[in-house]
């Protein structure tokens, strides 16, 4: 069973990270020179810093990251833009379709021609304020104007996270009516270039609990997900991994590797190489008992530095945190 798994894993890196390398290609800036086999911040200071961040998605090449900064109370976000400029990652500005209403929840497709979102904008003769999924696509170095999603993708209620596959079906989160749960996620088959109707994963993905963010691989041979309420969660938000089989989905299973801890932990994202997924948490760092009273600066720099309470952005390599459920006739 664990010559099998070992070789399950292969084959699914191989499929993550099958996006041909350029003659000038080298290392996407993620790439640690170390293992990274526990949780780890990403960009102390530029990325992650004692503001909320959250929701990270790469450009194809790795060198430009979308993301989240938001209010601490969640309840508005705004995506922005940092790119890897002068080995570094430069300070972020506000993506240009952005800064307006709450956007979130950014998704670059693998050749880099569209992003897709969330957002509470407006379409002409929307008269509500739920969560729509939008899309902009490239037009030359910039983005186009943002395209509302059509009905059945979008409905009455709320949509969110969205996650492409590489032959084009769209994966999402809704709280439309007849799930399994208050929220439960979603599929959309692309065909000659057209969504059809949304799909529900089913049983045993989606349950009784809210599971709320897909990040399909792009083969579609496994999907993360974010829920809440499933048993033996351990925080508000745990991570789960559930393996394509038989047309349906095996049993979820926690993510390992420390992924999941007594916080949020959600927003799942694989690197467009397949080698890290990258996540959001809420764990709180230096828990630790001063050996003396914090001078004023420390106590500022502790309140207002990443891993305060509010969510940061983590990286993990996706082997450390993968974990293989065997086929039923092997258990």
């Amino acid at each position: 069973m664990r010559r099998r798994s070992v070789f399950a894993l292969s084959i699914i890196l191989l499929a993550v990270g099958s996006v041909p390398a350029g003659p000038e290609s080298k290392a996407p800036p993620y790439d640690s020179s170390t293992p990274l086999r526990e949780p780890t911040l990403f960009v102390r200071d530029i990325v992650s810093t004692g503001d909320d961040e959250s929701h990270p998605a790469f450009t194809p090449d790795g060198r430009t990251l979308y993301f989240l900064k938001n209010t601490p109370t969640f309840d508005f976000w705004t995506i922005v833009v940092s790119r890897f400029q002068d080995d570094r990652w430069q300070e972020p500005q506000v993506a240009p379709f952005s800064g307006l209403t709450s956007d979130a929840d950014p998704f670059v497709t693998r050749d880099g021609s569209k992003l897709f979102f969330i957002s509470t904008r407006r379409a002409p003769g929307k008269t509500t304020d739920d969560l729509d999924l939008w899309v902009v696509e490239r037009s030359g170095t910039d983005w186009g104007e943002p395209q509302r999603l059509p009905e059945p993708v979008n409905s009455p209620g709320s949509e969110w996270f969205p996650t492409v596959a590489d032959d084009g079906t769209l994966y999402f989160g809704s709280d439309r009516e007849g799930g399994l749960g208050e929220t439960d996620l979603y599929r959309c088959r692309l065909v000659n270039g057209r969504y059809g109707a949304p799909e529900p994963l089913g049983s045993p993905v989606n349950s009784s609990a809210d599971e709320v963010e897909p990040c399909i691989a792009p083969d579609q041979s496994f999907l993360i997900f974010a829920a809440a309420g499933r048993p033996g969660a351990r925080g508000t938000f745990d991570l789960y991994l559930s393996e394509a089989r038989d047309g349906g989905w095996s049993e979820p299973v926690a993510l390992g590797g420390g992924v999941n801890s007594p916080a949020w932990d959600f927003s799942p994202r694989l690197t467009p190489d397949g080698k890290y997924l990258f996540f959001t948490s809420s764990r709180r760092l230096d828990r630790k008992k001063p050996d003396r009273p914090r001078t004023y600066p420390e106590l500022i720099r502790k309140l207002r530095g990443p891993g305060n309470g509010l969510r940061d952005i983590y990286q993990i390599e996706l082997s450390a945190a993968r974990v293989t459920t065997p086929p039923a006739a092997e258990r």
